[in-house]
């Protein structure tokens, strides 16, 4: 009982339960748009509220999120939150606006390398700080059939509780081997290490492991899903992921 009580007291630094997703080198160009639901579950989460924010056990997660390029390697895209909680009705939780950037490949560097910055207006139901900014790189490389993607993230509070604590670090990676055209099986790491330059004590920080894969069910159409597991006490245990992915606009016609 000791041990529950003092895991639930842990500072909640998780990945974000409305978007599980390593970002890859993804451009659009003009014209052309991706559509995405992610539909994420958390069977095993915090019990407890932390300051404003709810329990997150037994929490169901639905995002939509649009995405237009606007040259052949910048893009702006944009989310809207749902969640629904044990015992409560389904509601909106916010909305996020990400523009992305990506170095031309005809530059010959050694990894493609991109960009996402995400700005994030939340319920404080769902996140502590109810305006945040996030700057994520994305690093990728393959080779031959398999794919590293690592997407160094740091993040701050604009407004709320957090903004004492500056920028955490918070990295997620992805290795997927294309197993066929269709299939590509993956695992995902995902963590929350605390605010820099220091970071939290390692029990206290988020670390999780999420197997999982890329079925692509139509020509346009994606489906990535896996389930997370926890490798520390703080935050939620086991989260289910899903995300669809429609591409459309003039490339797909």
């Amino acid at each position: 009982m000791r041990w529950i009580l003092w895991a639930c007291a842990l500072p909640l630094f998780a990945q974000d339960p409305f978007e599980i997703h390593v970002y890859e080198y993804e451009t659009l160009k003009r014209g052309d748009f991706t559509f995405e639901t992610h539909l994420n579950y958390v069977g095993s989460g915090t019990r407890f509220y932390q300051g404003t924010v709810a329990p997150f056990n037994d929490q169901f997660h639905a995002t939509f999120e649009l995405t237009a390029g606007l040259t052949s390697y910048a893009s702006i895209g944009f989310m809207q939150l749902n969640a629904h909680r044990s015992g409560d009705s389904f509601e909106y939780a916010g909305w996020r606006v990400l523009p992305h950037f990506y170095i031309p490949r005809s530059w010959n560097w050694p990894l493609d390398v991109g960009l996402v910055c995400e700005f994030s207006f939340q319920k404080t139901t769902y996140e502590e700080n109810s305006r945040r900014v996030e700057i994520r790189p994305i690093l990728e490389k393959r080779f031959g059939k398999t794919q590293i993607d690592f997407n160094p993230v740091f993040e701050r509070a604009l407004r709320g509780p957090g903004t004492r604590e500056g920028w955490n670090f918070e990295p997620a990676a992805r290795v997927g081997y294309e197993m066929s055209e269709r299939f590509t099986p993956s695992l995902e790491y995902y963590s929350g290490w605390g605010p820099l330059p220091s970071f939290l004590p390692v029990r206290e920080q988020f670390h999780q492991l999420l197997p999982g894969g890329d079925l692509k069910l139509a020509k346009n159409l994606e489906w990535s899903f896996g389930v997370g597991v926890a490798l520390t006490p703080a935050g939620n245990r086991v989260v289910y992921k899903s995300r669809f992915e429609y591409s459309f606009g003039r490339s797909n016609h």
